[in-house]
């Protein structure tokens, strides 16, 4: 489990395809404190370590989970925003995150507001009913608060020390982005199909 709150921004340094596809992932954690299999979130996807060295991390991605996510355009060079997953007593800044990405939304607008960037993401069909004014999703793994929903267009906004401190200040009309919609609201939706 996760927060949502990115603690580190890593660097795609290596990717190899070898049965299933090997990623290597620059960063600053103290690899010395990760275990191996520990999960850590790479732009909102949950993936196993099965590789560390003194600045560097190594994960192997199933062909499900390329396909299901943004990992299929990552490329070398290419910067993911950082998770460790959630320890007992620590801080719960976000929201529940599984690391678990449901589908892949579209950067279709950003506009300026002040020091702000407001962001239209178009969700796919089937997870747009999960998505609700005022409701949290995971966008790259960064917990997020919804701002206005019309059909499957959903807003952000992204205040300057979010998009300092994860990729956001990176991101452009057209980038394809890990959509996690909250737990919470996929529960709710079901309870209500069964009623």
């Amino acid at each position: 489990m996760f927060t949502g709150i990115i603690t580190d921004v890593g660097t795609v340094t290596a990717l190899e395809q070898e049965g299933d596809l090997r990623a290597r992932i620059k960063t600053g954690y103290d690899t010395s404190r990760i275990d191996m299999g520990a999960s850590i979130a790479s732009d909102g996807v949950c993936l196993t370590v099965v590789g560390l060295g003194p600045d560097w991390y190594e994960v192997q991605i199933s062909a499900e989970t390329v396909e299901k996510t943004n990992v299929s355009a990552w490329k070398v060079g290419k910067r993911l925003n950082l998770e460790r997953a959630l320890k007992v007593g620590d801080e719960l800044g976000g929201h529940i995150v599984s690391g678990h990405v449901d589908g892949v939304a579209e950067v279709i607008a950003m506009v300026d507001e002040g020091d702000s960037t407001r962001v239209t993401l178009r969700a796919p069909e089937d997870l747009a009913r999960f998505i609700a004014p005022k409701g949290s999703v995971a966008l790259n793994g960064t917990s997020l608060t919804v701002n206005e929903v019309n059909d499957c267009d959903f807003g952000i906004n992204f205040i300057p020390h979010t998009k300092e401190v994860t990729t956001w200040g990176d991101v452009a009309v057209g980038d394809m982005i890990n959509l996690e919609i909250d737990t919470l609201a996929r529960y709710v939706a079901r309870l209500a199909e069964m009623s």
